[in-house]
């Protein structure tokens, strides 16, 4: 059989309709990769799919909710009949709500559960029932530095996707115990500029914001690209702040605690936006009937290029951090004395 190159591509994205999906399918599209766009708005999913072939690419919109496995398959059924045999399969699509773990109800965790792990399990199960009989294909799993290390204010989220890190490597090993050609990988993704900060649920007295640095969504999906491109390395981490987070979480995850005890409520939040809104996406798509584009509120503070990311891909990135890791965990300790010590 012919490999398939990369203008020939079919390409399954979730939650496409924004943010790093969204920019994901663009640059896909630009390489004249047939994509399928797969999330709950209608709007959102039909600009996204306007963009996609403006860009060079074949688009097939499908409205679908990552939390049923049933929409999944048929989705996934879909883009193999009117696109051909997937080759990529990006997992990207969550949803989920801010505030302390005690304001956030039984109901609520469980749609921030059901649809952003469940929803990569189903994603991953729907690829890999192509894939394997086909032994070839590659599925992404876009991650977060909060796979590793959980925050305050996005317990739900931060669970689900530590979720997807262990769900991801035992997957991982079995694929390699069969010898399978199916090669899975993951990107951790630092703070990025998407609409999220705007339109999930929140219980916060103030508008939520990404805590520095902010990142672009072009610069994670850049790094999808890249992942779905080279495979065969387990894991790729965007940013430094990625990076450092991952490391210093494994020597001092004690003084993190703290630390993010300390910052992790105001680092959060803004006064410089109202806060949104409405009941945020969690159980509807806030993009059904109005477009979001691909990028958040925060433009005039993201950053659209990085550095580490260049690095990491080069396989410099490790020492770039070990040096840092140093540095960070001194702040930490600094800010730990007790003269740095105080009420948050």
């Amino acid at each position: 059989m012919k490999p398939v190159t990369k203008e020939q591509q079919t390409v399954v994205v979730t939650g496409a309709s924004a943010g790093i999906g969204r920019a994901t399918a663009a640059m896909f599209a630009a390489r004249g990769a047939r994509v399928a766009l797969l999330a709950r708005g209608g709007a959102g999913l039909d600009a996204a799919a306007a963009e996609v072939r403006t860009a060079g690419g074949q688009a097939l919109p499908v409205v679908t909710d990552m939390a049923e496995p049933e929409q999944v398959e048929e989705a996934a059924r879909r883009a193999e009949e009117e696109l051909g045999p997937i080759d990529v399969w990006v997992n990207n699509a969550f949803t989920s709500a801010f505030g302390r773990f005690t304001d956030v109800s039984p109901d609520e965790f469980l749609q921030t559960t059901r649809s952003t792990y469940l929803g990569y399990v189903h994603g991953t199960r729907a690829a890999l029932t192509r894939m394997q009989p086909r032994d070839r294909g590659t599925i992404v799993q876009v991650g977060s530095a909060l796979a590793y290390r959980g925050i305050p204010l996005q317990s739900a989220y931060c669970g689900a996707k530590h979720a997807i890190r262990g769900f991801t490597e035992s997957l991982r090993c079995e694929l390699l115990h069969d010898g399978s050609g199916v090669r899975v990988t993951m990107v951790q993704m630092p703070a990025v500029n998407t609409p999220q900060f705007s339109w999930l649920r929140t219980y916060l007295p103030r508008h939520a914001q990404p805590v520095p640095p902010i990142y672009q969504p072009e610069v994670a999906a850049r790094a999808v690209l890249y992942a779905a491109d080279h495979p065969r390395r387990r894991e790729y981490r965007v940013g430094a702040s990625t990076a450092l987070t991952v490391m210093a979480n494994a020597v001092v995850p004690g003084l993190l605690d703290h630390y993010l005890a300390r910052t992790g409520f105001g680092s959060q939040q803004t006064d410089a936006l109202p806060p949104p809104e409405g009941h945020g996406n969690l159980f509807e798509p806030a993009d059904e009937t109005k477009d979001y584009g691909a990028h958040g509120v925060f433009d005039d503070r993201a950053h659209g290029s990085s550095p580490e990311w260049w690095a990491t891909r080069h396989r410099l990135g490790r020492a770039a951090a070990a040096t840092g890791v140093a540095a960070a965990g001194y702040t930490v300790l600094r800010r730990l004395t007790p003269t740095g010590r105080g009420k948050h």
